[in-house]
């Protein structure tokens, strides 16, 4: 972010409001800076993108354009609040499916100067960062394992907008894993929830499924190949057997994303001990739509209890895309005084550390 010195004065509690557009959920919240969400509403246009077996850019685009108006007014009425309450608009400027984000950045820009209030472009990986900062409060620097759809990724999160890599994803994301594994079934997209519903069902790995990358000693993940061999495997089964054994299999998918997560985080663990010695509350955050799933949480519990750091998830509706966290970090940097420009270009790609080298190997995606 850059500097402004646009200012906006008045009486009674900072109220922040943010716009989070970059995927398929359109979604708006307002947020004070005594860390209370004041409303929260958000439209969700998975329905229609399943259909299709997935996000589709130009639809999310257009779904966000039709909803954004309404989805702000709710977000007003909800908080019994006007316009003129706002002391500032945040909003995801990437990164994220760009027509989307271009939607939420415009209408964000407009608010601004039409209120004359501070805009903040934020960064919707820095979002699901701090947002254990909004429910928790925690200090900094904590680790953070933020795994979603698009993102696989272990940071040292040192402080606002001071965020040192460890380790990303070498091809496909976590989500993606579940993703796929939930098309293969015919279970239908978004793919986590349903392969957890079914997952209780089944025995935890009843079906041997490699662990990706389980002798690296590196904070790197691979799922690729994970998807492949769950894929190969199902699809060898009768149609009788598929229809037996198919809890299993999303069992065992579960698990072995979940042991993938944790053996990974782990040398994260030891990374950051060693990095920060001197730290003495040692914090694991974990973000991110993946973050939301019970098993993946109850293995990072086993594994932070084991390494002596206090697990903080945050509730699972702000795991998920939302609002809330958009409207957290415009307060964080609000507190900074620091608001960006209305100029800012919306971005793709933006990632936290834009110095952390590639991962070994190739099909490597950068935020």
């Amino acid at each position: 972010m850059t500097s402004s010195t646009r200012q906006h004065r008045k009486t009674g509690p900072h109220i922040i409001l943010g716009i989070e557009t970059s995927c398929d959920d359109t979604s708006v919240a307002l947020v004070s800076a005594e860390r209370q969400i004041l409303a929260h509403q958000t439209a969700s246009s998975a329905q229609i993108h399943a259909t299709h077996g997935g996000v589709v850019p130009e639809i999310a685009a257009r779904e966000h354009l039709h909803s954004l108006h309404g989805v702000i007014t709710a977000t007003l009425k909800e908080a019994a609040l006007s316009v003129s309450d706002i002391d500032g608009v945040a909003a995801t400027a990437g990164p994220g499916l760009i027509g989307g984000v271009i939607v939420g950045t415009m209408t964000a820009k407009a608010m601004a100067s039409a209120l004359s209030v501070p805009y903040y472009a934020v960064n919707h990986l820095e979002g699901h960062a701090l947002t254990a900062r909004l429910t928790d409060g925690i200090s900094y620097p904590f680790l953070l394992l933020l795994v979603s759809g698009g993102h696989t990724q272990l940071l040292i999160v040192k402080g606002l907008g001071d965020y040192e890599r460890l380790g990303t994803t070498m091809d496909d994301a976590a989500g993606e894993a579940f993703d796929k594994g939930a098309a293969v079934m015919g279970l239908g997209y978004p793919g986590g929830p349903a392969i957890q519903r079914l997952a209780e069902q089944g025995e935890r790995g009843a079906v041997r499924l490699p662990v990706p990358r389980q002798s690296a000693r590196d904070c790197h993940f691979s799922f690729s190949g994970l998807k492949t061999a769950f894929a190969q495997s199902y699809n060898s089964l009768s149609e009788a057997d598929r229809q037996a054994r198919q809890a299993d299999y999303a069992a065992s998918l579960q698990e072995a994303i979940a042991e993938a997560l944790a053996r990974r985080t782990k040398f994260a663990m030891q990374e950051f001990t060693e990095k920060l010695p001197e730290v003495t509350e040692r914090q694991l955050v974990i973000a991110g739509g993946v973050a939301a799933n019970q098993a993946v949480r109850d293995r990072l519990a086993e594994l932070a209890e084991s390494m002596s750091f206090r697990l903080v998830t945050p509730p699972i509706s702000l795991c998920t895309d939302n609002g809330a966290m958009i409207a957290w970090v415009g307060q964080e940097y609000h507190q900074s005084g620091i608001s960006s420009p209305l100029d800012f270009a919306p971005r793709p790609r933006w990632p936290l550390d834009d110095t952390a080298p590639p991962p070994p190997g190739r099909g490597v995606r950068q935020a």
